[in-house]
């Protein structure tokens, strides 16, 4: 496989998390034709130095790829920011990226899906985003991977042509939503996105995806999925940034390559449906959510070392 798009990895403090990343990463198949760029973020604060360190002594041993390549902050820029001027650096030299962050574990395949999936749409203009990860459907009838609306940020990939669109105002994104757009954008209501949207405004959250999905949206672009994960989050263990603890979004890794591809550029009506229905009833039952309540507020009390 020509063209292989460099492999962007954004890492601070859970050397844990970083260890599983790359080793799977490095047991995915085209991992050794592959460029890796790590870009490890400086503490945010004096107790996030030590496992800063901890991180970046341990990246610097890393091999199994065609090129490693570290970029060390002595500042704090903060996930969002250090995943958008990352992003970019990578775009504009090579015109496309796979980006992972240091909680992802993939599929052997996940880096062939990847450069096949950018390769084949790459001239493409309404396809703007590729994901790896899926929600856990319950479901056989899908096709291995179709075309949808929404961002998935757990590994994915994009080009150039696609990145250039992204719009990181949030007053600018926002003053484009009407109430239709914004029932479109939150999948009918089941999905806080808008919320994201509000929140970040408010200086509630610092996503760097929700802006990236809205900037898609707006541009009526479409984002590749695999119907089963070829990427698992191990991040909702309370270390994450902007992860909770909790099981909703645990999949088991789809352990074989994708090999369809849709032919007709146009967001398949099952699979939104789908994927809808999960999003109404992921919480499960009061009960349920209660339990789930309760371990999050335990977690903050008595947090893992």
């Amino acid at each position: 496989m020509q063209n292989l798009a460099p492999i962007a990895l954004f890492v601070y403090n859970r050397p844990q998390h970083t260890e599983r990343t790359l080793k799977f990463l490095q047991q995915n198949e085209l991992a050794a034709e592959s460029r890796l760029f790590i870009f490890s973020d400086g503490a945010k604060t004096i107790q996030d130095e030590d496992k800063v360190a901890e991180v970046r002594s341990m990246i610097k041993k890393t091999d199994g790829f065609k090129s490693v390549k570290i970029f060390e902050k002595k500042e704090n820029a903060g996930l969002a920011n250090s995943i958008i001027s990352g992003v970019s650096k990578l775009i504009a030299e090579y015109g496309q990226v796979i980006v992972f962050e240091d909680d992802l574990v993939t599929s052997p395949h996940t880096l062939t899906y990847f450069n096949e999936a950018l390769n084949r749409y790459r001239k493409e203009e309404q396809v703007m985003h590729i994901g790896a990860y899926m929600y856990p459907l319950k479901t056989n009838h899908l096709p291995e991977s179709f075309f949808f609306r929404a961002a998935t940020s757990w590994g994915w990939a994009t080009w150039e042509r696609a990145w250039k669109n992204f719009e990181p105002d949030i007053d600018t994104l926002m003053s484009k939503f009407d109430h239709q757009k914004k029932t479109a954008f939150s999948i009918d209501h089941t999905m806080n996105f808008w919320k994201q949207m509000q929140e970040f405004k408010k200086g509630k959250n610092n996503s760097w995806a929700i802006r990236w999905y809205a900037s898609i949206f707006l541009q009526n672009g479409l984002t590749l999925n695999p119907s089963q994960s070829l990427v698992n989050n191990i991040g909702h263990d309370g270390t994450g940034v902007h992860s909770g603890i909790n099981d909703i979004y645990n999949v088991i890794i789809n352990p074989k390559p994708i090999s369809e591809f849709p032919d007709v550029i146009k967001e398949n009506q099952d699979a939104y449906e789908t994927i809808k229905n999960f999003l109404a009833t992921r919480k499960g039952s009061i009960i349920v959510r209660a339990k789930r309540f309760l371990t999050e507020k335990l977690a903050q009390y008595f947090p893992r070392r």
